[in-house]
């Protein structure tokens, strides 16, 4: 049997989705030389498989991952970057004008991947990912490198609860804060609870903390005018929306995924 026929085999028998797309993404990275393969490139697609059959992530184990227009790395301090994000991204991309020098906060930042994307498109803008994990920001400062845009980048290593930052100094703020309620995290798939940084993931008790956070926090940094764009749980667009209603901020609108969920809310002062 040829090899890749063995991998999505073995992928099959372990319950992983699209075998055959993660047998050629195995191949691709450990023996980009197929079907050329010597010794050492075997060791590496077994290695890879096994840690796949263990259902580690993929990205986790090639340390990419793709995200709107770009790849990113990633690694087990940074959440792996999720397809529902990229609706936040490219709502917020719409709302910044491409002839402005808008200064952008990300709270909780992670990989950088939402932060960064909006960089790479908005080239006259500036940004800051502050983030409670240094070695989140590690990945974030290489990912910043790596798309182009460390100059308009500055990340800072604290929680949003003990940053200092100035009174109305940010054009928009974005955040995928945690938000998973605490007593799901064992409830999750092995490849998150297991593979992802349980601090992006707990929420608190109703999943909502981190929102009455920046409900409490981020009015005041962001400037007259600007924008605060939060990506949401499954269920929690509307609790949200009324942690923000005695805030100076006015609901403008949710972004809804492809399966007509509102994943993102957005708000402006």
């Amino acid at each position: 049997m040829d090899i890749k026929e063995e991998i999505i085999q073995a992928l099959v028998s372990a319950h992983i989705p699209s075998p055959r797309l993660e047998a050629n993404i195995i191949i691709k990275y450990a023996a980009p030389d197929y079907p050329n393969i010597t010794d050492n490139q075997k060791q590496a697609i077994n290695s890879m498989l096994r840690r796949r059959c263990n259902h580690e992530p993929l990205d986790k184990i090639i340390g990419k991952k793709e995200f709107y227009k770009s790849v990113f790395k990633v690694n087990q301090n940074v959440l792996s970057p999720r397809p529902d994000t990229e609706i936040l991204v490219e709502r917020a991309l719409n709302l910044i004008p491409s002839d402005t020098s808008y200064k952008i906060l990300d709270l909780g930042t992670g990989s950088g991947c939402i932060l960064l994307s909006l960089l790479k498109e908005k080239t006259l803008s500036l940004g800051v990912g502050v983030d409670v994990s240094k070695k989140a920001l590690d990945i974030a400062k290489e990912n910043a490198k790596l798309l182009g845009v460390s100059s308009r980048t500055e990340f800072i290593n604290k929680s949003w609860n003990d940053v200092e930052l100035k009174a109305e100094e940010f054009d928009m703020i974005v955040s995928n804060p945690p938000y998973i309620e605490s007593d799901e995290i064992n409830c999750l798939d092995e490849e998150v609870k297991t593979y992802d940084p349980i601090v992006a993931l707990d929420g608190g008790k109703d999943g909502l903390d981190c929102y009455r956070e920046i409900a409490d926090k981020a009015p005041k940094w962001l400037k007259k005018n600007g924008y605060i764009l939060l990506e949401v749980g499954y269920n929690q667009a509307e609790q949200v929306k009324d942690i923000f209603k005695d805030s100076t901020l006015k609901f403008i609108d949710f972004a809804k995924d492809l399966s007509e969920i509102k994943r993102c809310i957005i708000l402006k002062k």
